[in-house]
C-alpha cells in the first residue's frame, strides 16, 4: 500500500471502535517520501485527516497533504501564542498539489512531532485521567516513562512544539496524556503507532477497572431509580414535544432521545448534579454538548405537569446562567453569542434528549454525553473529575476559527430542521411526497398500514438518521398516538404532517354498503382527525408553529358517478382543513389541503381496484386511465404523484408562510372542480 492508503487502513480500524475515540474526533497522520512532479527531485510529504474528517469512515480524498520542509519552516516565522491562530492560514502555503482536505488545527502536532507517524484520539479511558485531579501522578504511576504528561493547553501550534519537545527529550515514551484533552502516540512504522495508541488506551482501561471505587458516583437514588422501559419510553413522548421547544427558542433544532443505561444508571447516582454541573473537558465533547446539560430535579413519576412547569424554570435558570457564562468570558474579538439553550437534556429515571441541526448532530452530541459520563465515571472512580476552566472552554467554544468553520457550513436546505410525518407513504402519493420533503432538508417519518413497506421506502431515503418506518391504521385512535409516539422519539417532534392515508371503492349509490361507507369515512374523515389532533397537541406543546396538509381530491368538490361514500370522505377532509385553520392559527399553525386528480402512476388505490372500477366508468382500458384523465383536463397533462408533493412542498416553505386554508388544485384544469 502506499503511505496514504497505510495511513487510511490504520485510521478506519482505530475510528470503527468507539473505545479509540468518538465520531469525527481525533486525528492521524503519516510522513513519506514521492516524487515531486515539477522537479522530478524526492519530496518529503506529510498526509494527515484534515478538518472535520471522521476517522472511521475517511478516504483519500479527506486527508490534507503538505510539505515537511515548508511545514517545519514555519517554526522560524512563528509570531508566538498570542498570535497563534494565524498559523492555521500558514498551512495552505505548505500544501502539496492540491493539497487534499482542509488541514486541521492539529496538524502542527503531526508536523512538528519526529516520528513517522502519529495518532491523536480521545478515548474515555484516556480523557478520564486527562481530567483526573491528579492526572499528572496517575500518568506517571499508570505508565512509567513510557507516556509522558501534558498540562493543558489549548489545541495549535504551541501545543504542536510542547509534543515536539517532549518527544525529543523522553526518548524511551511513546506518547502523551493531554491534560483536560486526550492522548497522542506516536511510531516508526504505521503498525506500531497504532500498538502503541492501542497500548495506551488499555492499559488505562485496565487501570481504572482495577482500582476505580464502587460506587464512583455516589449512592443511588430511589427517586431517580429508572422506571420500566414502557413507561419511560411513555413518559420521554410526553415530554419530547416541551423539551424541544426548550432546545429551539433561540433556532428550531432536531431531538434524539436514549435510554442507555449509562445515562440512567448515571442519573441514579447521588453525585450526578455535580458532576453534570461542572460540564465537560474535551473540547470535541463540549463544542457538540455546550458546557454542560440541563438537568431535570423532579422524580421521574412526576405530575406531567409539574415536570412541565418545572422545565419552564429551569429553562429561563439555564438561559441566565448561560448568558452570564458568555459575559464573563467574552472579549471585544469574540463573536456574538450562538444561543443560550441547552443541548443536552437530562431526565433521571426517564434518559437523556440531545439536540442539533439535523437528526445525525443530535445523535451525535448525545453519544458525545455518553463519552462524557463515561470520563466522569473514571476521573470520579480513580481521583476526583477535573474538567478545564469555564474560561477554556469559552475560548475554544468562541474561537475565531471555530467561528469561521460555522461559516463554511453550506446553506441549509428549505426544509431543515423540519420533522414530517406522512400517512400512507410507502407507495404513491405519499411516498413521493415523502422524497420531496426529505429531498429538501427534513426528517421523514413513514407512516403506513404495512410496516414492512414502510419500513423499505423509509430505507430508500436514507439512514434512519433521515427517515423511519411506522405502522399504523389511522382510524385507530391507540395506534395514531403509538405513531405520534415513534415520531416524537427518533425526531424530537413532529411539524409537518401530511394526512395522505386513503383508499376507494368505485361504487353506486344503491351498490354501496354500509360497510363501505364506514371504511372510507373511518380511513379518510376519522383518520385525519385523529391524525391532526395527535400532532396538534405536539406542535402546540412545542410552540413552534407547523403546518397540516391534507391531500383530499378533486372529488371534494366534483360531483361524479359511482362515487358517493369517497366523495363525501373527502368533502369531510376538505372542511377539515377550514375547520382546522381557524382554530390552530393562534398556535403559528398553518392548515392547507391539495386536491389531486387522475393520479394513477404508482397509486396503491388505483392499483387495488379503483383503477379497473373507474376505467369500466369510462369506458377505457384500465392501462390508458391516466391518458384518458389527461385528456379531459385543461392543460391536456398527465398528473404525477410527484406534481402533488411538490404542492405539498410548496405550502409548507416561507415563500406561503401567511397561508392557511387554502386547497390548491394539482388536477391539470378541471374547469368543474374550480374553486368558486
Amino acid at each position: 500500500m502506499s503511505t496514504a492508503q497505510e495511513l487510511v487502513t490504520r485510521s478506519n480500524r482505530l475510528g470503527a471502535d468507539p473505545k479509540n475515540t468518538n465520531y469525527a474526533g481525533g486525528n492521524t497522520s503519516a510522513k513519506g517520501t514521492e516524487t515531486d512532479p515539477v522537479t522530478g527531485d524526492p519530496v518529503e510529504l506529510l498526509w494527515v485527516k484534515g478538518s472535520g474528517g471522521d476517522l472511521g469512515t475517511l478516504t483519500e480524498g479527506g486527508l490534507a497533504v503538505l510539505r515537511l520542509d515548508r511545514m517545519r519552516a514555519l517554526v522560524d516565522v512563528y509570531p508566538g501564542i498570542d498570535r497563534e491562530d494565524e498559523m492555521v492560514a500558514a498551512f495552505d502555503y505548505c500544501l502539496h498539489g492540491k493539497g487534499g482536505a482542509a488541514p486541521s488545527i492539529d496538524t502542527a502536532m503531526h508536523g512538528l512531532v519526529d516520528a513517522a507517524h502519529v495518532d491523536h484520539l480521545h478515548p474515555d479511558s484516556g480523557i478520564a485521567i486527562a481530567t483526573a485531579a491528579d492526572g499528572e501522578s496517575l500518568t506517571k504511576e499508570i505508565y512509567g516513562d513510557k507516556v509522558v504528561w501534558v498540562p493543558w493547553r489549548r489545541p495549535g501550534f504551541q501545543l504542536g512544539l510542547d509534543i515536539a519537545e517532549i518527544k525529543a527529550q523522553n526518548p524511551k515514551a511513546i506518547g502523551c496524556i493531554l491534560g483536560g484533552h486526550g492522548i497522542t502516540a506516536w511510531g516508526d512504522t504505521s503498525e506500531k503507532c497504532e500498538k502503541n495508541s492501542l497500548w495506551i488506551i488499555r492499559t488505562a482501561e485496565k487501570y481504572i477497572k482495577a482500582n476505580s471505587k464502587k460506587l464512583p458516583f455516589g449512592a443511588r437514588v430511589k427517586k431517580y431509580e429508572p422506571l420500566s422501559p414502557a413507561k419511560r419510553r411513555a413518559r420521554a413522548a410526553e415530554l419530547a414535544p416541551t423539551l424541544r421547544g426548550v432546545a429551539s427558542a433561540d433556532r428550531p433544532m432536531v431531538g434524539h432521545f436514549t435510554d442507555d443505561k449509562v445515562v440512567l444508571d448515571f442519573l441514579a447516582s447521588r453525585n450526578h448534579p455535580r458532576l453534570a454541573e461542572l460540564g465537560t473537558s474535551c473540547p470535541d465533547h463540549f463544542l457538540r454538548t455546550k458546557v454542560k446539560p440541563m438537568v431535570l430535579d423532579l422524580p421521574a413519576d412526576a405530575p406531567i405537569e409539574k415536570v412541565k412547569a418545572r422545565v419552564a424554570e429551569l429553562h429561563e435558570a439555564y438561559r441566565a446562567d448561560y448568558a452570564g457564562y458568555y459575559d464573563r468570558n467574552k472579549t471585544k474579538d469574540s463573536p456574538a453569542m450562538r444561543g443560550a439553550d441547552p443541548l443536552i437534556v437530562l431526565v433521571p429515571g426517564v434518559g437523556m434528549f440531545s439536540y442539533g441541526a439535523n437528526k445525525q448532530t443530535a445523535r451525535v452530541a448525545g453519544e458525545f454525553y455518553i463519552n462524557a459520563i463515561n470520563v466522569m465515571r473514571g476521573a470520579e472512580g480513580l481521583s476526583t473529575y477535573a474538567p478545564i476552566d469555564e474560561s477554556e472552554k469559552f475560548r475554544i467554544e468562541y474561537w475565531a476559527l471555530e467561528e469561521a468553520k460555522l461559516r463554511r457550513m453550506p446553506m441549509p436546505k428549505p426544509l431543515a430542521t423540519r420533522v414530517a410525518l406522512v400517512t400512507g407513504a410507502a407507495s404513491g402519493i405519499g411516498k413521493a411526497t415523502a422524497e420531496k420533503l426529505a429531498a429538501e432538508g427534513a426528517c421523514v417519518v413513514i407512516a403506513d398500514l404495512s410496516l414492512e413497506k414502510a419500513q423499505a421506502a423509509a430505507a430508500e431515503l436514507g439512514s434512519t438518521d433521515v427517515a423511519v418506518g411506522v405502522q399504523v391504521d389511522v382510524s385507530d385512535a391507540g395506534a395514531v398516538q403509538a405513531m405520534v409516539d415513534a415520531a416524537v422519539l427518533a425526531f424530537g417532534g413532529v411539524d409537518l404532517v401530511v394526512n395522505n392515508a386513503g383508499l376507494s371503492l368505485s361504487r353506486s349509490l344503491l351498490d354501496t354498503t354500509e360497510k363501505d361507507w364506514d371504511l372510507q369515512h373511518d380511513v379518510m374523515a376519522k383518520g385525519s382527525f385523529l391524525v391532526s389532533q395527535a400532532t396538534a397537541k405536539v406542535m402546540i406543546d412545542q410552540g413552534m408553529g407547523g403546518d397540516i396538509v391534507y391531500i383530499s381530491s378533486k372529488n371534494s368538490i366534483f360531483a361524479g358517478p359511482n362515487n358517493v361514500a369517497y366523495g363525501a370522505a373527502k368533502a369531510d377532509q376538505a372542511h377539515q382543513v377550514r375547520l382546522l385553520a381557524a382554530e390552530l392559527g393562534e398556535h403559528g399553525i398553518k392548515v392547507n389541503g391539495v386536491n389531486p386528480d387522475g393520479v394513477v402512476q404508482g397509486s396503491g388505490i388505483f392499483a387495488s381496484g379503483w383503477g379497473a372500477n373507474r376505467a369500466a366508468v369510462y369506458g377505457v382500458e384500465e392501462q390508458d386511465l391516466g391518458k384518458f384523465y389527461a385528456q379531459r383536463t385543461i392543460l391536456k397533462r398527465e398528473v404525477l404523484p410527484s406534481n402533488i408533493a411538490n404542492a405539498v412542498f410548496v405550502l409548507c416553505t416561507a415563500e406561503l408562510s401567511h397561508t392557511t386554508g387554502l386547497h390548491i388544485p394539482v388536477d391539470a384544469g378541471v374547469a368543474a372542480a374550480f374553486l368558486r
